[in-house]
């Protein structure tokens, strides 16, 4: 099968996921109910959920850096995060944006090893974090799961995220290729860097806290008050399937998890799907200055050639 029909294929097919799931969704809801929810948080409240997802791209940007030589501005860096934020609103999955970075960092550090490895490691100190978070709360949310059948999906995660990161720091997959070596390579730096590994980590924490709020701030709109420890479960959980690149940016993944997870604690079926909408909408409003970066990058390209 050649290439791009593969893609072709992978494209429909998330279309697809993405149109079930919004579909099975939307099937259970009341719509006129749903709507009046979601307009209840009004342009204000969006704006005030957006501003949190900005300061958490400034926050990874300068964990980003840190990973990087010094060579490397955060100004310069913080364009190029912004626009991986909002290609991550368009691309299947969470990833996209990360690729779109590594394409334009490499432009500069023409080291596609630098590139991948700092690209990777933020992202990894970024779901490290989650799912400290996710596993640390989830003793004092576990008696609100009852007999779900995905009671246990917290500590499957975490438990399958400790086994990755075994396999792939300590086995070291894939050391006999040239290019993976370096990338170990930069990992075996790093490791002796404490002070950074440090500074990494409680920055990932600001970045997590930063997206609980983004939620909490919607659901007050909302007229809802979800218990903070249950965020710091249900998120995560979330947060990883939406990752699974099987659908649309998480579409319809992401609105069957809310309902799911939230319907636990009695909140309706209608709420839960404009929450996460309208999470999927702030995240969106606080990429748009990535669409801006890039038109103005795209320009300045155009201008050189």
């Amino acid at each position: 099968m050649a290439p791009g029909t593969r893609k072709t294929l992978l494209l429909i097919v998330k279309l697809a996921v993405s149109s079930l799931s919004l579909y099975v969704v939307f099937s259970k809801i009341d719509i006129r109910e749903f709507a009046l929810m979601f307009a209840r948080i009004g342009p204000l409240y969006f704006v005030l959920a957006a501003l949190p997802y900005i300061v958490a791209q400034a926050a990874s940007t300068w964990r980003w850096k840190l990973l990087l030589p010094e060579k490397f501005r955060f100004r310069r860096l913080f364009s190029l995060y912004m626009i991986g934020s909002f290609f991550n609103s368009f691309l299947p999955g969470l990833i996209g944006g990360d690729a779109v970075k590594a394409y334009y960092l490499n432009k500069d550090a023409r080291k596609i090893s630098l590139t991948l490895a700092s690209v990777f490691m933020d992202r990894y100190f970024g779901y490290a974090s989650l799912m400290i978070i996710g596993i640390s709360a989830f003793p004092f949310a576990a008696g609100y799961f009852g007999k779900a059948a995905y009671r246990w999906l917290m500590p499957l995660i975490f438990a399958a995220f400790v086994a990755g990161s075994v396999l792939f720091f300590r086995l070291k997959l894939g050391r006999s290729f040239s290019s993976v070596g370096e990338i170990y390579d930069y990992f075996g730096r790093l490791k002796s860097r404490k002070d950074v590994i440090v500074k990494a980590v409680l920055l990932s924490f600001v970045v997590q806290f930063l997206n609980f709020l983004m939620v909490i701030i919607l659901a007050l709109a909302m007229g809802e008050n979800i218990p903070v420890v249950l965020l710091f479960v249900f998120l995560p959980i979330i947060i990883t399937v939406t990752t699974i690149p099987i659908s649309m940016s998480g579409l319809g993944v992401r609105e069957g998890s809310f309902v799911l997870l939230l319907g636990l604690i009695g909140v309706r079926p209608e709420v839960a799907t404009s929450l996460s909408l309208s999470w999927f909408f702030a995240n969106f409003l606080g990429g748009l200055p990535g669409l801006v970066a890039y038109i103005r990058r795209t320009g300045m390209s155009e201008a050189g050639s």
